[in-house]
């Protein structure tokens, strides 16, 4: 590749370019090979300078077009590794992507994936699952890459929004007719009630159903100790916990198990979309924000030489094309034209809160899903 590269300089060159011009033309490439040359030749870099500035005007857009073309392989390939529920959305949104890089790049673009629990594919990524862009349930997995040095600090601001791509909320599913008339938080901790929902030490989406049951009650006049004895008294009505969002769905939808089911918003759309279901639901007016991250793993692209195609890609998910994608299987878009549009799909919430409520995911992670925090002392008592 060398080789033709210089050819294509020399075919640029004025026919009445001095030697030495014509020798640095020739050896720019390759620094180390052109300062050998001029000390072997005995040419200085006095010698040198003069031709460099003659020439450099006319070779360099030739030879940034030139470099653009040698830098761009025929096929690329990246690994997206996502959270479980998010595989409808970007079975859509890749596709779409692909055609737009090969009709505006010329290349052809292989982007796999890989899904499952948001806090298995962040321990995944960390053991060495080389990740382009991550998609995960919660800021605090993407923070434990970042702690990892997998990814630079201030990643939050490389992307739209914070780079949080997608919103959803809690729903609360029950069975057909809700024998157990279940309609807001509280009624989860009722007698006889069966409860699915995740492990939150696996699951990004569990952990986001724990705080939407705190939240619950400290977001309406409780305080902590209230809000921990009921979500203890939810979890001694929850028989199992599934490692993440989809075998929940799977347990309750499939196996039949369980009175009602903690999941996405987004999931149980879905569902009902694949399945005919129609199972009924309650989205609480009191809720909690699920807000979901994209980022580019920095280590693994700059490794594998593909940060270009990777920044597109998590950019492209922000876009009113993207954004429709997942609005079309139950995500709440967070592009503003596209919220709008598909407003009327969601129902309102009247008082939505934050992870910020909570002092943020490392205080989260700190005060209730280490070893040994809130958890772990909740479920041990079950």
């Amino acid at each position: 590749m060398q080789h033709s590269n210089r050819q294509a300089d020399s075919s640029q060159q004025p026919s009445g370019l001095p030697v030495a011009a014509k020798l640095v033309s020739f050896l720019r490439p390759n620094p180390v090979r052109f300062t050998a040359v001029l000390v072997a030749s005995g040419l200085g870099l006095a010698s040198a300078i003069p031709a460099l500035s003659t020439s450099f005007t006319a070779i360099a857009p030739v030879r940034s077009q030139q470099s653009q073309l040698i830098s761009q392989k025929p096929r690329q390939e990246i690994l997206l590794v996502s959270y479980a529920v998010t595989k409808a959305a970007y079975d859509k949104i890749i596709p779409k992507f692909v055609a737009k890089w090969k009709k505006e790049k010329g290349q052809d673009v292989t982007i796999r994936t890989s899904y499952g629990g948001s806090g298995s594919q962040t321990r995944a990524i960390l053991d060495g699952l080389e990740a382009d862009v991550t998609a995960l349930a919660l800021g605090a997995d993407t923070q434990k890459l970042q702690k990892g040095g997998l990814i630079k600090a201030g990643w939050e601001k490389e992307l739209p929004n914070n780079s949080i791509v997608t919103k959803s909320v809690i729903a609360i599913v029950t069975r057909p007719g809700n024998p157990k008339k279940i309609k807001t938080w509280q009624d989860l901790d009722n007698a006889g009630v069966r409860v699915v929902t995740a492990n939150p030490k696996t699951s990004g989406g569990a952990r986001w159903n724990f705080l939407g049951l705190w939240g619950s009650v400290t977001e309406t006049g409780g305080n902590d100790a209230k809000a921990q004895g009921f979500v203890s008294r939810v979890y001694k009505n929850a028989p199992v916990l599934p490692k993440d969002a989809r075998e929940a769905s799977d347990i309750f939808f499939k196996k039949g198990q369980g009175d009602v089911l903690l999941n996405y918003e987004n999931e149980v759309i879905l569902e009902q979309q694949q399945l005919g279901s129609k199972s009924p639901y309650v989205i609480p007016s009191v809720n909690i924000s699920i807000d979901n991250p994209i980022a580019v793993v920095d280590k693994n692209v700059d490794k594998r030489g593909t940060r270009a195609i990777s920044e597109a890609f998590a950019k492209f998910l922000f876009t009113p094309e993207a954004q429709r994608e997942f609005a079309s299987v139950g995500f709440r878009p967070v592009n503003a034209t596209v919220a709008k549009q598909v407003g009327g799909k969601f129902p309102k919430v009247s008082k939505l809160y934050t992870v910020a409520e909570f002092g943020g995911w490392d205080s989260v992670q700190k005060r209730f899903f280490d070893d040994g925090a809130v958890f772990d002392k909740i479920y041990s008592r079950r």
